[in-house]
């Protein structure tokens, strides 16, 4: 599986998680807006839902078109303007809930998933089995480890070269995570 295909055809995104992409684009929103409206999601609402494809097709328009950079500060902006479960306290607790807060955000068929296993004190792995680029998810896993690091702590999310990737038509991408 490749990134920018959705799973299943009927998979739709909240509006909530939509809007991300305007607000992750911070100077270049009106262009966000401009290549949402260009894939079928015109001035999107909170509250409503979207094919899931319209929203990766704009994606993949701004990764061709203004690069793959956008895409992780697209990412960063997610924790910020989705829904996500709460009591998220820490960061090991932020990594394990990535997944629900996927799902709540998703609806309509098979959408794949984020797996967190705790290899260490302070590290982990994630792996991320999604029809997103790898940048988004590198750009959502960054910034929930920076919203919940400890006082003092360095955080460090690398993407494992050694393992699949969806870049290169795997079915997965995984990343090593230390705080």
């Amino acid at each position: 599986m490749a990134q920018f295909r959705a799973f299943s055809n009927g998979v739709q995104v909240n509006g909530q998680t939509v809007l991300s992409v305007v607000k992750g684009m911070g100077a270049l929103a009106q262009t966000g807006s401009d290549i949402l409206s260009r894939h079928g999601i015109k001035a999107p609402e909170p509250m409503a839902w979207y094919p899931q494809q319209a929203w990766l097709d704009a994606f993949e328009e701004i990764s061709k078109s203004i690069g793959r950079r956008t895409l992780s500060q697209i990412g960063q902006s997610i924790p910020a303007n989705a829904k996500f479960p709460p009591g998220i306290d820490n960061v090991e607790k932020a990594l394990g809930l990535i997944d629900a807060a996927y799902h709540m955000n998703h609806r309509g068929g098979e959408i794949g998933h984020y797996s967190f296993t705790k290899t260490g004190e302070k590290k982990g792995v994630m792996e991320c089995r999604n029809p997103y680029p790898c940048d988004f998810d590198y750009g959502i896993i960054q910034a929930m480890v920076k919203r919940f690091l400890p006082a003092g702590a360095t955080p460090r999310v690398m993407h494992e070269d050694s393992k699949p990737c969806r870049s290169n038509h795997g079915d997965s991408c995984t990343y090593s995570i230390a705080w």
